[in-house]
């Protein structure tokens, strides 16, 4: 029996695993297991990735994806979809879509034992900031 006051933004608060659907050229979706973090002042899923994935691609083609969140357990999930922006590919670690990339991980991590080398790789990596805004939120939770 499913659980009626059940709100799957607790869940997708909750947890950092996620998979990532987008869409190919062909249609077909694409799936990604990603570390992702609930910012839900904005409302929004934040995923960091690298330029040059399938994922970044077809995000870069399509803007639209969905995020499939499960508990621990499995009784319970989430599902948030929406449009996307990306930030990054960034040239320079002082460059604002790093600086981007410092709050998703603060806010997934918490502090970072050397952040002008997070910094550094960021560039190196070729990392990009994906900012899902939810437009749609959806779940169930068994009781």
């Amino acid at each position: 029996m499913a659980d009626a006051a059940y709100d799957p933004r607790d869940l997708i608060e909750a947890t950092r695993l996620a998979v990532l659907a987008t869409i190919r050229a062909s249609g077909v979706p694409q799936l990604s297991p990603v570390t992702a973090v609930y910012d839900r002042g904005a409302d929004a899923i934040l995923v960091s990735m690298t330029d040059g994935r399938a994922k970044t691609a077809n995000l870069r083609r399509d803007p639209r994806a969905a995020l499939e969140f499960t508990s621990a357990d499995g009784r319970s999930w989430a599902t948030a979809e929406g449009a996307v922006t990306l930030a990054g590919p960034a040239d320079s670690p002082s460059d604002a879509a790093v600086d981007a990339l410092v709050d998703y991980y603060r806010a997934g991590a918490g502090e970072h034992p050397d952040w002008d080398e997070y910094r550094s790789v960021m560039v190196a990596d070729r990392r990009v900031l994906m900012r899902l805004r939810i437009d749609r939120v959806y779940g169930e939770k068994l009781n």
